[in-house]
C-alpha cells in the first residue's frame, strides 16, 4: 500500500489535494492498482463536488447576437466550487463509507476476493485523513 498524505498536510484543502495527487503519481509508478483505483474515485468524487449547479431552466435565447454573451472556446465554462479542507475530508469518508458498505456486500455474496480489494481502497483512503477527525 501506498503511504498517504502527511496528517498535517490534510489540515488544508490544497495541501490535501496535492497529496492525493502525489499519491496517484506514487501509486502509477509502484503499479498498485488497489491505491490507483482508491485515489482516482476519491479525486472523481471531488471533482464532482465542486461542480456548481445547473440553473433549472432558462429561457431560449431566440438570436446568436446577445447583448454581453461571450462566444469561443471556454465560453460556456462555468466556475467551480472551491470546497473547505472538511468539505474535502467529509468526501474522503465518504469514499471510505462507501467502500467499507460495498466490501460487507461482497462478503455477503462469498466474493471474499473483491471485499478484501475494497476494503485495501478505503485503507488507502485513510491514510489521507487526519487520526483526530
Amino acid at each position: 500500500m501506498i503511504e498517504g498524505a502527511d496528517v498535517e498536510a490534510t489540515d488544508n484543502g490544497r495541501a490535501l489535494r496535492a497529496a492525493l495527487r502525489q499519491g496517484l503519481a506514487a501509486a502509477l509508478k509502484t503499479r498498485d492498482s488497489d491505491a490507483l483505483a482508491a485515489l482516482r474515485t476519491a479525486m472523481a468524487a471531488i471533482d464532482n463536488a465542486e461542480a456548481v449547479p445547473v440553473p433549472a431552466a432558462s429561457s431560449p435565447t431566440i438570436s446568436v447576437h446577445v447583448a454581453g454573451a461571450r462566444s469561443g472556446p471556454g465560453s460556456t465554462e462555468a466556475a467551480r466550487r472551491e470546497l473547505s479542507a472538511g468539505e474535502l475530508r467529509d468526501v474522503l469518508r465518504g469514499q471510505i463509507a462507501e467502500h467499507s458498505r460495498e466490501a460487507e456486500r461482497y462478503d455477503a455474496l462469498g466474493r471474499a476476493d473483491a471485499a478484501e480489494r475494497l476494503r485495501r481502497q478505503a485503507c488507502t483512503l485513510v491514510t489521507y485523513l487526519p487520526a483526530d477527525r
